[in-house]
């Protein structure tokens, strides 16, 4: 890779970072506007990363030119935009800053984890009720604008966090720069990734499209494939893999934003989102992936995406802008990974209803959130006025005022520039209409997002879901309650899986002889992934298969308080708590009744365990906010510190010694070589491969023929031939589950490379030719090569 080529690679961050400086609202009463920028620059960068990809690929020109060129392109775009927006900075932060120095405005949440914001030119005092002084309202007017507002709210909170926070943030910002470090010096070597993630990008590289092929291994085209198109522009601009580790980290960091994001939004002060970002990023499933080239991070930051923007469309109307991203998230999530739309679809729903309430009966006002304070969590609810139409709608009070659903400088739909409403505007019929027009482009975003792929897997397969095969292996082929429970039961004993090998077999005997108590075969394979067996050990810090027990315990427990007590939880969002919260608990329920138990299954709820994190954070800052009596208050906090305490033992350990990437012990990072990396997950299959890709080069074959089988590693054979400039090889498969893809003939290729079944391969060798095999790996030659 050449040194032009690596610089390009900056483009897309620079260009990230110039967004996020853009799009950093000036309202002084958005909830976390410097996250909520993040959000709507991760949401555009993401979309123009697609839409390049599908573009590129439809023009047969998915090369390093053409994609470097599109970056350049999109980074001068964002710079461009950046010169009105920081003229129109500097002006408002001349008309904002007399006011900020008279102490009559509250600062916007920090960008750090950090309170809530409070309601635009409220007179409130400088200093919250915990005595520390709030940071002053901004109006970021360009990159360098918007670097010193992140030095100001870093400085604010040096000068007023507690120790405790210090400690948590001290924690999370440890691990996040660990990963980093891992994701750096480890190859990819996930399980998934050798067989079909990395191989289809290879595919699209070779082929310079995103035309199917024929292949033994369907998930290499039927798979959505948005996280793998993030991996194909930096394979375009790297020329290799190096940085591949780097889009799941980048998806752990978004998560963060998100669920903390959700607690400020849900009325909770600094100390639950600090909470809330310490809990997720010792969850060691969480950490694990953030250094692997699998993709639920990536789906769960997308669906985290939509909820942080569904909740801002709780209390004000959603503008243009906001339906643009929030469409963005869904189209994303979907073609990131369908089960993230089991969470966004009822975040959608909840959307849904509070735009049409908003549209009927629209807010008079249009006040911010309660001042939450930095220290205590505590908020000040801003009163709702009589006749607003939101008194009894379940919304007031509720905290969500200016979320900032929209994009920077966006107005309100149906409310005026000073937040009162229009005269009759949004009222009636035209209201919803308004709304439903809204809802409307959302899906059409999304469908411009995720569409291209799913009509290329409809003339293929004849269904948008791919063939038989995959509609069939995942989801529930059986829905009576009974099923549904034992499903259920099963789901969450794998999640909640502890050391502790009694209680693991004593929960998992109960749930099967229960089963078979209401007619239901534990192993019934309509409710069982393939030929796997319940229950399985899920408690050891494995990136596909590790339990969250405490993590999840927390997030039920919080759902729990938040559902029956939401006041108590959060005192000024209580009514938006619970229906967040109900849509939470509705999205695992849809998960448990469409997506079959397997061993594996606890990275598929990624998504969900994002979406229910906040809810742990608000309660545990509750816990620790509630008045009680001398003794009961050091039991409540001890027990909080002990949580705490196991969190973080577990997620130290997990990137210590997780599998399989870890620090320390045999396969450490430090001490392991890149080829032995790779093959962590099968050591005796490393030697094997490269003894048959060796014979292979020798031979001077051009034309490769591949015999595999549905879960063989292809990746290695991209890696091992390669030539001697890094071009990659010509591989075509001898076997095709792809109807109308025809495999290649053996009597075409050079020579023809094997992995699994020898009797299969043997099959395919043509008469005449060599065939050497080993335990897993084998060649065969024709005469005289």
């Amino acid at each position: 890779m050449s040194a032009a080529g690596w610089m390009v690679v900056v483009a897309p961050v620079a260009a990230f970072v110039v967004l996020t400086s853009v799009l950093w609202t000036r309202r002084p009463d958005a909830v976390a506007p410097l996250r909520l920028a993040v959000v709507h620059a991760a949401l555009l960068t993401g979309v123009f990363a697609v839409l390049t990809v599908e573009l590129l690929g439809a023009l047969r020109a998915l090369t390093l030119p053409a994609v470097a060129v599109a970056w350049l392109l999109f980074l001068a775009a964002t710079v461009a935009a950046a010169r009105p927006w920081r003229r129109r900075g500097a002006v408002a932060s001349a008309a904002v800053a007399p006011a900020a120095r008279a102490g009559t405005l509250v600062g916007a949440a920090t960008g750090a984890p950090a309170s809530g914001a409070g309601p635009a030119a409220t007179p409130v005092s400088p200093a919250g009720p915990s005595g520390t002084a709030r940071p002053p309202a901004s109006a970021p007017g360009g990159l360098a604008s918007a670097l010193a507002g992140v030095r100001a709210r870093l400085a604010h909170f040096r000068g007023t966090a507690s120790r405790g926070e210090r400690l948590l943030a001290g924690t999370v910002g440890g691990l996040v720069l660990v990963e980093l470090l891992v994701a750096l010096l480890a190859e990819p070597n996930n399980f998934d990734s050798q067989t079909y993630h990395l191989p289809k990008v290879e595919h699209w590289v070779a082929q310079g499209s995103l035309d199917f092929w024929p292949t033994a291994i369907h998930r290499q085209v039927t798979i959505p494939p948005g996280a793998e198109y993030l991996l194909l522009h930096l394979r375009l601009l790297t020329g290799g893999d190096a940085l591949h580790n780097l889009v799941q980290w980048a998806a752990a960091l978004g998560c963060l934003v998100v669920a903390t994001r959700v607690v400020a939004q849900l009325g909770g002060g600094r100390r639950a989102q600090l909470l809330t970002a310490f809990l997720l990023a010792t969850t060691p499933m969480v950490a694990l992936q953030a250094t692997s080239t699998q993709t639920d991070l990536v789906a769960a930051a997308w669906a985290g995406c939509a909820g942080t923007l569904a909740l801002g469309g709780l209390r004000r109307r959603a503008d243009v802008g906001s339906l643009l991203a929030l469409g963005a998230a869904t189209g994303l999530t979907a073609l990131t990974k369908t089960s993230g739309l089991l969470a966004v679809g009822p975040l959608l729903v909840l959307w849904g209803v509070a735009q049409l309430r908003l549209a009927i009966r629209p807010a008079l006002t249009d006040v911010g959130p309660g001042s939450a304070t930095g220290g205590t969590g505590s908020a000040s609810a801003s009163p709702v006025p009589a006749g607003s139409g939101l008194a009894g709608s379940g919304l007031a009070g509720s905290g969500l005022a200016g979320s900032g659903s929209g994009l920077a400088g966006s107005t309100p739909t149906g409310v005026t520039p000073t937040g009162s409403a229009s005269a009759g505007a949004g009222r009636g019929a035209a209201g919803v209409a308004r709304t439903v027009a809204g809802s409307l482009l959302v899906l059409l975003v999304a469908a411009a997002v995720v569409g291209p792929f799913l009509a290329r897997v409809t003339v293929e397969f004849g269904h948008p879901l791919g063939p038989p095969r995959l509609r069939e292996s995942i989801p529930m082929e059986r829905h009576d309650p009974a099923s549904i429970l034992v499903n259920a039961l099963r789901i969450g004993h794998t999640a909640f899986d502890t050391p502790l090998a009694p209680l693991r077999t004593g929960t998992a005997g109960a749930i099967t002889d229960g089963s078979r108590a209401i007619g239901v075969d534990p192993q019934d394979r309509a409710i069982t992934f393939g030929r796997e067996v319940f229950p399985v050990p899920a408690w050891y810090p494995d990136e596909d298969r590790v339990a969250f027990p405490l993590a999840g315990t927390l997030a039920l427990l919080g759902a729990v308080f938040a559902l029956t007590r939401p006041a108590r939880i959060s005192p000024t969002a209580p009514a938006a708590l619970r229906a967040y919260a109900v849509a939470v608990v509705v999205a695992a329920g849809l998960h448990t009744a469409t997506i079959k138990w397997q061993p594996w299954g606890n990275r598929l709820l990624l998504y969900a365990l994002v979406a229910a994190v906040p809810l742990a954070g608000l309660w545990l800052d509750a816990l620790l906010r509630r008045r009680l009596g001398p003794g009961r208050r050091s039991v409540a906090a001890g027990l909080v510190v002990s949580m705490l305490a196991a969190s973080a033992l577990a997620g130290v350990l997990a990137l210590s010694y997780g599998f399989p990437r870890r620090l320390v012990g045999a396969g450490s990072v430090f001490t392991t070589s890149e080829w032995d990396t790779r093959f962590l997950r099968r050591r005796q299959w490393a030697e094997e491969f490269r003894w048959a890709a060796a014979a292979v080069r020798a031979s001077d074959a051009r034309r490769i023929g591949l015999v595999q089988q549905n879960d063989n590693w292809e990746y290695p054979w991209w890696l091992l031939l390669r030539d001697e400039e890094g071009r990659s090889p010509e591989l075509v498969a001898l076997q095709s589950v792809l109807p109308d893809r025809p495999p290649a003939d053996p009597a075409s290729v050079d020579a023809i490379v094997c992995t699994g079944s020898r009797t299969a391969c043997a099959k395919l060798v043509p008469a005449g030719w060599t065939l050497e095999f080993r335990d897993y790996v084998g060649y065969a030659l024709p005469p005289g090569r």
